[in-house]
């Protein structure tokens, strides 16, 4: 699995007019904007240049959601028969046919012309399991974290409401070993990331967790929220903490899919593994990878400005 994904660039759009674009007088010449001509004014032409292109932008946006829907839902569709069958042969089988799930609804997103930029550290491994500790922006942060760390069979703290009614995600949440929880409940919530903790350290699987508790829709990262990532590390206490940072993946819920917009960047930040040691202040490391990650953000945003 490649660690960028070549997706095409889409560029700004200009919001002038061609020469050709504007309207001509009967000698052929260009119309001009004097008082108490009847040629349209500056505001007046600006306005008409603002509508065509954001038309244009929204039929181009629309042009290419509709054959995304419709892959996206038959990858759905189709995974969701895979995994039961996988299922049939163990618990490994199917953690590979979930992270072909994951790769391919991220490779659907290219139909819309969005593009991955990773920013990867060397020293993470294949087959090992990690702790990855991420800020949250969409619910398509899973297939891309599941696409870059296919190998890794990463598992998902994730709200118990998601179980239910989704093609393959709902089957997977509930079959694959994530942790299911009910945000009015902690005691209930941290029993079962204690539980995925624990299948970490039995099995090799890797485990995400949100600290912010919910998707940032507007991008900006929230406060973290220590009690269930604390409850990870204790449980866990000998799996290497991978903290990531991601930014552009809320633009393409913007409009909850209807239309996706054309051209999204979505980069991804993948930090150093952090060993951990007996007698660690678990708070001082979270602590840590909280800001590690917002000054990975602030870095990006910088850069691109």
């Amino acid at each position: 699995m490649p660690p960028c994904c070549p997706w095409w660039d889409a560029g700004e759009y200009s919001t002038q007019r061609t020469r050709s674009d504007r309207p001509l007088s009967a000698a052929g010449g260009e119309l001009s904007a004097h008082p108490g001509s009847d040629s349209p004014g500056p505001l007046h032409t600006a306005r008409s240049d603002l509508l065509y292109f954001v038309t244009v932008r929204v039929l181009r946006d629309w042009l290419f959601t509709l054959p995304f829907l419709a892959v996206f839902g038959l990858i759905l569709l189709v995974f969701d028969v895979a995994q039961r069958i996988a299922r049939l042969f163990g618990r490994r089988p199917h953690e590979y046919v979930v992270g072909a799930l994951q790769w391919s609804l991220l490779r659907a997103f290219a139909i819309c012309g969005a593009r991955l930029q990773v920013e990867r550290s060397a020293h993470v491994q294949p087959h090992t399991p990690y702790l990855i500790i991420a800020n949250h922006q969409s619910m398509f942060d899973v297939p891309i974290f599941g696409a870059l760390f296919f190998t890794n069979f990463p598992k998902y703290v994730s709200k118990q409401s998601l179980a239910k009614w989704i093609p393959s995600i709902s089957y997977n949440l509930r079959r694959g070993g994530n942790a299911l929880i009910e945000r009015g409940d902690p005691e209930q919530a941290v029993g079962a990331i204690q539980r995925l903790a624990a299948e970490v350290c039995r099995r090799g699987v890797s485990a995400v967790i949100f600290p912010e508790g919910t998707r940032a829709r507007d991008g900006e990262i929230g406060k973290f929220r220590p009690r269930g990532t604390l409850a990870l590390l204790d449980a866990a206490p000998e799996t290497a903490v991978v903290p990531v940072g991601i930014d552009g993946s809320w633009h393409l819920l913007r409009h909850n899919l209807l239309p996706v917009p054309f051209g999204i960047a979505v980069h991804v930040w993948i930090g150093n593994p952090i060993p951990r040691r007996t007698g660690e202040d678990r708070q001082a490391l979270l602590t840590s990878v909280e800001a590690s990650i917002r000054d990975a953000l602030h870095r990006h945003r910088a850069g691109a400005s």
